[in-house]
Formats: structure tokens, C-alpha cells, sequence
């Protein structure tokens, strides 16, 4: 049975841009660089057009450093919501019967509990609490509802549906994705197929893998039969002239060689196939225990092995090779993917596929090696781009001792 279904959904007003430097600096205490940011605040800001101004509150939105100073700025936020969580026995990290639950991300707020009446009380207290720090609800978007009607956090919609909860991308989300994908085939009329999949993969792969770990599966599939429509609308664009059946057998077959699927999109002179939102697997997000966070040195095996549960999204062959090599790059025993934080929206997962893994594995950090010899000896293995050249450079020098040539990953 369910006992938090009342839920507060909060938003800050202007967060950033209210945050009070005093308090901010008295949060810091002793931190080493505190002057230094007591400078960034204090700074002030040039624009175009206005000239200089100062800057006596708030934080630059879109700095770097601004999300950390926020999180500085709202450090006690769960206290102040009435929430405790029990420190030892079984259920330790676990929140205590009767009190509520706060999620925060940034400036925005959900707070989970057992009453409309807890949860206006809860508002109340934390009003109380944010005016001290120069912050403040924004009355427009927060609202206390029940599970039943629902609510939108963080591109998701988390929603009671006959006495069951799903949480489901949030329609907002499908909006912005139909839209944009709509908008880069528009794009792509004058381009071929390989530029179609260099600019669609990192996006679906990216939107996919932010919202694999809730009720997806059927939405997945829906988001693929709209691509398509795109895809015969941009090749039937692209060849006005010719039938269906040569469109259909031009841009669409069995390019992927470990699925039974006829109707991938793919480049016939390469080989190359586009991604589908369905290949994707769901996996269940594992909440985090209590207040644990990755900067506390103590709980480094525990980061170290929820990490190992999270597998990147990478296709089945080289998830398979990573396993088999144990994460590590043969040639110098180093991880080849960082153990940094997964991304944290399907933004940064695009750029985590664009920017890590096309370098990566690609062309910069990860390639694959193959070494001559004893069938045994003869495989494939991932090591890092800087190894490889390495290796290459030893082989130029001495050719007879290392005959093998690696081959990168296309």
C-alpha cells in the first residue's frame, strides 16, 4: 500500500540569479578558494549594448561553477523538509516512517508525502527556509498534487495508474523529440545516408539511454515508426523520380547483421545502419542508499560497484570485449572508459556518444588490435588510440620484432 502519494512540486524562482552572496560565502567557511569566488560573484557582468553591471546577488547562469554553488546554496534542503532517514541496522539510508522524501536537481524540488495537509506544511517551512538565501518558490509552477493526477520532473512523468506507479517520458519530452528529429531531416534533404546516421545515431542513442531505466519499451517502438515515416520522406524527397520499391530497396534492409530486421536504414557502399530507439534495453534505475554521495572517500567501493552495474550504452560486441578485458586496456592496464558520473540528461548522454565514444572507440582513445599468431592468441581486443599509436611507432622502428599492424574500429 502506498503512503506518500501527496506530492510538492516545486520550482525555485530565478534561482540562480537571487542566490544571496553572504549567505553563500558563510556556507563556505573556511574553503580554500573562498576568495577566490567571493571575486567570480562580485565580478559583475558586461553585455552588449547595456555595458557593465554588478552583480549583487545571484550567480552567472550557464557558468560552470554555478550548478556547485547552488548546490552549496540549498545544502540542509531535506532537513529543513522534515525528512530523516535511519542510520543504522537493516534499514539504514532508508527514510523513517512518517516523515517525508525530497528529490532535488538544481533549482528544481519534489518532495513526496503522506497528506495534503504534510505537504503544505512542508512548504511552508521550506519558504521559511529559502528567504534567508535570497530564494523563493515560483507560485506559478509549484503545486502540491496527488500521484493520481501526477507530475512532470526532470523530463518525467511520474503518475499513479490504478493504484500503480509508472513513471513514463514526459509528453513534453516526445514533443521536443518528434520536433527535433522532424527538424534535422529537414536539414539533411541536401546530405546522403551516412550523414542522416552520423547525425541521428548520437541523438537517439542519447535520448534512449537517458530514459532506458523507466516504462519505455512501448514508446521506443512508437518513436521508431515515426522515424521512419521521416527517413521514406527524406528518401522519396531525395530520388522524386524513382518507384517505392527502389527507394525502399536503396536505403532499407538487413544492415544489421545480429538483428532479424529488414527495415533498417542503412548506406548500401559502407554498410553502415542507423539505430533504433528499440534496440535499447530497459534497466531499472537502482536509487541511491540514503545520503550516500561519490565525493565521500569512505563509500569509494560502494561508487565503484554500483558503477560496475551501469553498462554503458555500447553495442553487444564491444560491451562483450569490455567485459572480457575487464574494463582495461591491455597494452597499459588502464580503465578505457572513465568511471566519471553518467550523464544526467539525454543532452549530455548525445554528447557522452559524440564527443566520448565516437573518440573513444572510433577514432581517438579505444581501437580495435588484432594480433597475428596461434588462433587462441588472434583477437580482437579494445585499447586505447595513444597505446596503439604507440605500438605503432615501436613497429615502424622495429619491424621484424612487431610485425602486426592494428586495425582501428570503423
Amino acid at each position: 500500500m502506498a503512503r506518500r502519494v501527496w506530492a510538492l512540486d516545486a520550482d525555485l524562482a530565478a534561482a540562480f540569479d537571487r542566490i544571496d552572496h553572504d549567505h553563500l560565502l558563510a556556507a563556505l567557511g573556511s574553503f580554500p578558494a573562498r576568495d577566490l569566488i567571493r571575486g567570480w560573484l562580485k565580478a559583475g557582468v558586461f553585455e552588449p549594448g547595456k555595458g557593465f553591471a554588478p552583480t549583487g546577488e545571484g550567480t552567472p547562469q550557464g557558468g560552470v561553477i554555478s550548478p556547485c554553488l547552488l548546490n552549496v546554496a540549498l545544502h540542509g534542503l531535506e532537513e529543513a523538509a522534515g525528512v530523516r532517514y535511519h542510520t543504522s541496522g537493516r534499514q539504514a539510508g532508508t527514510a523513517r516512517p512518517g516523515c517525508p522524501v525530497a528529490i532535488r536537481y538544481a533549482d528544481d524540488v519534489v518532495v513526496l508525502c503522506h497528506s495534503q495537509e504534510q505537504a503544505e506544511r512542508v512548504k511552508a517551512r521550506l519558504a521559511e527556509w529559502l528567504a534567508p538565501r535570497g530564494l523563493a518558490f515560483n507560485e506559478d509552477k509549484t503545486k502540491v498534487v496527488h500521484l493520481e493526477e501526477g507530475f512532470d520532473f526532470l523530463g518525467f512523468n511520474v503518475r499513479r495508474y490504478h493504484r500503480k506507479l509508472l513513471i513514463k517520458p514526459s509528453k513534453a519530452a516526445i514533443r521536443r523529440i518528434r520536433e527535433r528529429l522532424a527538424t534535422e531531416m529537414r536539414i539533411l534533404r541536401g546530405g546522403n545516408a551516412m550523414m542522416v546516421i552520423a547525425t541521428l545515431s548520437p541523438i537517439i542513442r542519447g535520448w534512449a539511454t537517458y530514459y532506458r531505466g523507466v516504462v519505455s519499451s512501448r514508446l521506443f517502438g512508437s518513436l521508431d515508426s515515426y522515424l521512419w515515416k521521416l527517413l521514406f520522406k527524406w528518401a522519396r524527397w531525395r530520388h522524386r523520380s524513382k518507384p517505392r520499391r527502389w527507394v525502399v530497396g536503396r536505403y532499407f534492409g538487413k544492415f544489421n547483421k545480429f538483428r532479424n530486421d529488414r527495415w533498417v536504414f542503412g548506406d548500401r557502399s559502407s554498410g553502415a545502419c542507423l539505430v533504433k530507439f528499440s534496440w535499447t534495453d530497459i534497466r531499472r534505475h537502482v536509487p541511491v542508499q540514503g545520503a550516500a554521495s561519490p565525493d565521500d572517500p569512505a563509500l569509494t567501493g560502494y561508487w565503484a560497484q554500483r558503477r560496475t552495474k551501469v553498462k554503458p550504452p555500447l553495442d553487444s560486441y564491444t560491451l562483450r570485449l569490455l567485459t572480457r578485458q575487464n574494463g582495461l586496456c591491455p597494452l597499459c592496464g588502464d580503465p578505457l572508459l572513465s568511471a566519471d558520473q553518467p550523464p544526467s540528461s539525454p543532452e549530455q548522454w548525445e554528447r557522452w556518444w559524440l564527443h566520448v565514444t565516437r573518440k573513444a572507440i572510433a577514432a581517438s582513445y579505444l581501437a580495435h588490435h588484432g594480433r597475428p599468431g596461434p588462433a587462441a592468441d588472434d583477437r580482437t581486443r579494445l585499447v586505447h588510440a595513444s597505446c596503439q599509436r604507440g605500438l605503432q611507432a615501436r613497429q615502424r622502428r622495429n619491424p621484424a620484432a612487431q610485425p602486426a599492424t592494428p586495425s582501428r574500429l570503423a
